[in-house]
């Protein structure tokens, strides 16, 4: 495969997959040079199909390697975007979490799963790289899809970032009874990760029902069919999520066309030959994992073989069980139980020169594995619980013969569209049995009858069908989500040109009215974990206050601080406007000001508003107390929980907590920032008080900094004359961005020079 480095994509790209692994894998050359070679598997194979409709495509994913990811790259058309994992992600996050804790729970805790803190830790650090990888890719207006166990929080972490784009989610495994998920530690966040999607897709619709069931029981939300109502945050307006079932498939053309191939059909007659050319081949093809039932069919065979039912010279199976994460002990075990087994039911059955079963523990490729489809007279998928299993429809697709049967198990999803296949409960070893005998004494015509049936509905329903149906969907229930989110002007962390920032403060500076504002922490100071040690740049106040002093001049402080403690911090003369509380509490205003047009009287407390914010501070004490460092802070109209001093993982689950209860406050406005999380009985805003100094000072523009979330309602509301300047990285409507503090006390003094120059 050629790859080349991605190139600069200014636009972004319209389809961004984000999964666990990139398409590709990494291959070392002789001459020590890597070489990317396409994955198999159904999912790439679906993308192929779908990146050739859309201008521009890329996949976000691990590259496989512990440690420094390489760089974004090109292949087959896409680009690629690796993510770092750590080898303690790689035991934590993937071995841990998703495949110790996530995948036996969701398999009907077949094993028991396994619980530690410090596995959800890294899983849901882990999912903020891949999300924070994705989110700057995608084009405004793009589309976004999420895929499978191991990133449930992605699609809600992306929504924080890209309210803009559609995000899919589909879940490749099962996903298991309320009664069951209930179990899992963090259950609540998952489902609430997972409700950042427009469309969240599964495999069968007993999984769909039970997604719905666990949103309606543990969170609480309206539901009405499988369309589940997320509400907002306080008084932010509710979403439509839709659940729904998307069964997957296969490139089943592919696969029927390798049956043409004289090698691979040379290939199956060998093979047969290489049995001892047995009446009957029965065939197990599974990756070594607890959930696939091969110890239910090996015990089965076994039986039929101890019973004299079945004669090993007249029937082979071959049991093909393709390594799995053998770093995990319940998959090591698994195999030397599998392979004591394989080895007792040869020791007492096999004749001299062939095997009772032929035990394959390693690969094959494609067309080995068409070959093998096609010597096989009988196919055992016996999964004690699978989301699809997509061997019972290559199986399928390989016979364009009609000869064959397959016996499948009724937990495998592909049991609801495959029908016409021999379906059992595995589970009852006496009805496998039966199932066996009745697959190999089966007669030509009745097998012919049962795979004109199952070829209809897999080569009918293929994997590309798959793809474009969900994404279809996608772009219709996704389309209201794209409407009314704030524009996205600048993305990453990459500061704009310093000479483009002074020509905006040149033409700024020449405009005759001016109001110059902006926020306080992050911009005038630095960050700091106790608030109250804060440490104003004392060159960017004095900026401040000789900008004040000049004609034609309004300069605000807009901070989410309370008044009194902006206040304190910054001892302003008057002639600056403080604004507290996020535009609740206005300081005192120079006589100049039209103070009749700042409207005041949305921002009276009422006694109903002051019961309300006592219930909610009595609420966010409660949550403080149950995470040590966490903080609440009271202000005249708001209360606001700080959880930059939380320990351990108490700042996430402090905050999550806040998050949970603010979807049942109505009548609140609820913003999260940096470490802190506000709800304002008031209803305003950084953008509406902005706006209205403006008016107040009849200012013909005006320019802000800022650098949090908060300071997003501001940028949004800007006009042509307008300057916007975010402090510090991340996506923001701001139309500049400049590094630090530093850079914005530099700001200031530059704009105190330049509108010197006009006085």
């Amino acid at each position: 495969m050629s790859t080349t480095p991605a190139p600069e994509q200014p636009r972004g790209h319209e389809l961004v997959v984000v999964a666990n692994r990139l398409p590709v894998d990494s291959r070392t050359l002789p001459d020590g040079a890597t070489e990317w070679v396409t994955s198999p598997g159904g999912l790439v194979t679906a993308m192929e199909s779908v990146m050739r409709t859309v201008d521009s495509g890329a996949w976000v994913g691990w590259a496989g390697s512990p440690g420094e990811a390489p760089d974004p790259f090109e292949a087959d058309g896409m680009s690629l975007y690796p993510v770092r994992l750590e080898q303690q992600d790689v035991e934590r996050y993937y071995e841990g979490f998703s495949n110790g804790t996530l995948w036996p729970l969701y398999h009907d805790v077949i094993v028991d799963p396994v619980f530690h803190r410090t596995w959800w830790d890294s899983y849901l650090s882990a999912n903020r790289r891949f999300a924070e990888a994705a989110a700057p890719v995608a084009a405004r207006g793009g589309t976004i899809w999420v895929h499978d166990y191991q990133l449930q929080l992605v699609p809600r972490m992306i929504r924080e970032k890209r309210p803009d784009v559609r995000i899919g989610f589909f879940n490749h495994i099962p996903f298991p009874s309320v009664e069951l998920f209930s179990q899992l530690p963090k259950r609540n966040s998952i489902l609430r990760g997972l409700l950042g999607a427009d469309l969240l897709g599964f495999q069968r619709e007993s999984d769909t029902l039970n997604f719905v069931a666990a949103v309606r029981k543990l969170l609480g939300y309206h539901v009405d069919g499988t369309t589940i109502s997320v509400p907002g945050l306080g008084a932010a307006p509710r979403r439509e999520v839709e659940a729904r079932t998307f069964p997957i498939s296969i490139d089943s053309a592919a696969v029927s066309a390798l049956t043409e191939d004289p090698d691979i059909r040379a290939r199956a007659e060998q093979l047969r030959h290489d049995l001892g050319d047995p009446d009957k081949v029965v065939l197990g093809v599974d990756r070594l994992d607890y959930t696939k039932g091969i110890r239910h069919r090996l015990k089965a065979w076994g039986e039929l073989l101890d019973d004299g039912a079945i004669d090993p010279h007249d029937a082979v199976m071959i049991q093909v069980a393709t390594p799995s994460r053998e770093r995990v002990e319940a998959y090591r075990q698994l195999r030397d139980e599998v392979e004591l087994t394989v080895g007792r039911i040869n020791g007492e059955h096999a004749p001299l020169g062939r095997p009772a079963v032929s035990y394959q523990h390693h690969s094959f490729d494609r067309r080995d594995m068409t070959a093998m489809y096609m010597a096989a007279d009988v196919v055992l998928v016996t999964a004690l619980r699978d989301g699809m299993n997509l061997v019972a429809k290559e199986y399928v697709a390989s016979r364009p013969d009609l000869r064959g049967v397959l016996v499948l198990s009724e937990f495998a999803g592909a049991a609801d569209e495959l029908r016409a296949a021999v379906l059992v409960n595995p589970h009852d070893i006496d009805e496998l049995k039966a199932a066996i005998l009745k697959a190999l004494a089966m007669p030509v015509e009745e097998q012919e009858e049962a795979m004109r049936s199952l070829r209809h509905q897999v080569m009918e329903n293929d994997v590309q069908t798959w793809a474009h149906d969900f994404l279809d969907h996608l772009g219709h229930v996704g389309a209201e989500a794209q409407a009314a989110v704030p524009s996205v002007r600048l993305r990453g962390d990459e500061p704009s040109d310093p000479a483009a920032v002074d020509e905006a403060l040149r033409t700024f500076s020449d405009v005759p009215r001016l109001l110059i504002a902006t926020d306080f922490d992050g911009v005038l100071a630095p960050i700091v974990e106790d608030r109250d040690a804060v440490q104003p740049d004392a060159e960017a106040l004095a900026a401040l206050r000789d900008l004040a002093e000049l004609p034609g001049v309004a300069v605000a402080l807009v901070s989410g601080r309370a008044l009194e403690d902006l206040n304190g911090h910054t001892r302003m003369p008057s002639s600056v406007v403080l604004v507290g509380s996020h535009g609740a509490e206005v300081g005192a205003l120079p006589p100049w000001m039209q103070a009749e047009v700042l409207d005041r009287s949305s921002l009276s407390m009422t006694p109903e508003k002051e019961e309300l914010l006592g219930t909610i501070t009595a609420e966010l004490r409660r949550i403080s107390r149950a995470h040590p460092g966490a903080e609440v802070e009271t202000k005249p109209t708001a209360a606001v929980l700080h959880t930059r001093n939380a320990t351990g993982r108490g700042g996430h689950n402090a905050t999550e907590s806040a998050l949970e209860y603010a979807t049942s406050l109505p009548d609140v406005t609820v913003t999260p920032g940096k470490e802190v999380v506000e709800f304002a009985v008031v209803h305003t805003s950084k953008g509406v008080a902005v706006d209205a100094l403006a008016r107040a000072s009849a200012a013909d523009a005006w320019l802000y900094l800022g650098d949090d979330v908060t300071d997003e309602s501001v940028f949004a509301t800007a006009e042509e004359r307008d300057v916007t300047v975010k402090v510090g990285g991340g996506d923001t409507a701001a139309g500049l961005r400049i590094a630090d503090t530093v850079a914005a006390r530099e700001v200031l003094q530059r704009l105190r020079e330049l509108r010197s120059e006009q006085s």
